[in-house]
C-alpha cells in the first residue's frame, strides 16, 4: 500500500497486520495507541500479535499509530494524541472502507482512547491502564463520547504512575451514560501490566473480537458488563484466563 501523508500533528499509521497481509476481505480495524512515547508501549506489541494471529483470518487490520510528536504529559501533548487518534479514525475508512474501528492504548494512549471515542466509526475501546489526571471530572474527562460503543477499561491495583481509582471513577461516570462499559483490576500488577501479560491479552483479544467482529464475548466480560456498578467495574482478571477461557471453547 503507498505511503500516505501525515495526519494531525504528523500523526501515521504504522504497518498493518492481521487480514491485510493476507489479501482477506477487511472486517474490522484496531487502532493501537502507545503511550507517552514510542517506548511506553506496555502491553501494546503482545496484543498486535495475538490480534494479528486470532483475528486476522476474521478480517481484522490493526495498525499502530505514530503520534509523530515528542510525547508528554501536558494539556497540548494530550491533545494532540486525541487529534491524532481521530485522524487515524478517518484514515482507517479512508483505505477500507465504512468499518468498525476500535480505538485501544495505554497509559497516555489509554486516555486518548476514551477522549476520541466519538468519532462515528468508533464503535469500542480498550483502554488499559489509561493516564489519567488527577482532577479527574466532568469538565477535564468528558463521557458523553462513550456513549453507544463497548468500552473496557483494564487497570493494575498496583499502578503507581496513573491511579486505578481515577480510572474507576471515569467508569461509573460512563456506566451512568453507556451501560455498554465494563472495567478489571489486575491484583497486583503495576503500569505496565507485565506480570499478568498473558491474561491481559487474552481478555483484550476476546473483547476486541467480540466487539467489532462477531458480538460474543466470554463470560467474565459478559458478567461484567451486566454487572450493576460497582461490581462491573472492579471485576478481577482470573489467572490463566488465556488458557480457561479460549474463545473457541466457550
Amino acid at each position: 500500500m503507498a505511503t500516505h501523508a501525515p495526519g494531525a500533528h504528523g500523526a501515521r499509521l504504522g504497518r498493518a497486520t492481521g487480514a491485510n497481509g493476507s489479501g482477506s476481505t477487511v472486517s474490522g480495524v484496531v487502532l493501537l495507541l502507545p503511550g507517552a512515547s514510542r517506548w511506553a508501549t506496555g502491553p501494546v506489541r503482545p496484543l498486535a500479535r495475538a490480534l494479528a494471529r486470532v483475528g486476522g483470518p476474521a478480517g481484522l487490520v490493526t495498525h499502530p499509530v505514530r503520534y509523530g510528536e515528542r510525547g508528554g504529559a501536558g494539556p497540548a501533548a494530550a491533545a494532540g494524541r486525541v487529534a491524532a487518534a481521530r485522524w487515524a479514525a478517518d484514515e482507517a475508512l479512508r483505505r477500507y472502507g465504512d468499518v468498525p474501528v476500535c480505538l485501544a492504548g495505554y497509559g497516555a494512549g489509554g486516555r486518548a482512547a476514551l477522549a476520541a471515542a466519538g468519532h462515528h466509526a468508533v464503535n469500542s475501546v480498550l483502554a488499559l491502564a489509561p493516564c489519567l489526571p488527577e482532577a479527574a471530572d466532568d469538565s477535564l474527562e468528558p463521557v458523553k463520547q462513550l456513549s453507544g460503543r463497548q468500552v473496557l477499561i483494564v487497570h493494575g491495583t498496583n499502578d503507581a504512575r496513573s491511579d486505578p481509582e481515577l480510572s474507576f471513577r471515569l467508569a461509573v461516570r460512563a456506566k451512568k451514560v453507556n451501560r455498554s462499559t465494563c472495567r478489571f483490576e489486575v491484583h497486583s500488577d503495576g503500569h505496565g501490566l507485565r506480570d499478568h501479560q498473558a491474561e491481559v491479552v487474552a481478555l483484550s483479544v476476546d473483547f476486541v473480537l467480540g466487539a467489532v467482529l462477531d458480538g460474543r464475548y466470554a463470560r467474565p466480560l459478559t458478567d461484567a458488563l451486566a454487572a450493576p456498578p460497582p461490581l462491573g467495574l472492579r471485576m478481577p482478571l482470573a489467572s490463566g484466563f488465556g488458557r480457561s477461557l479460549l474463545r473457541g471453547a466457550r
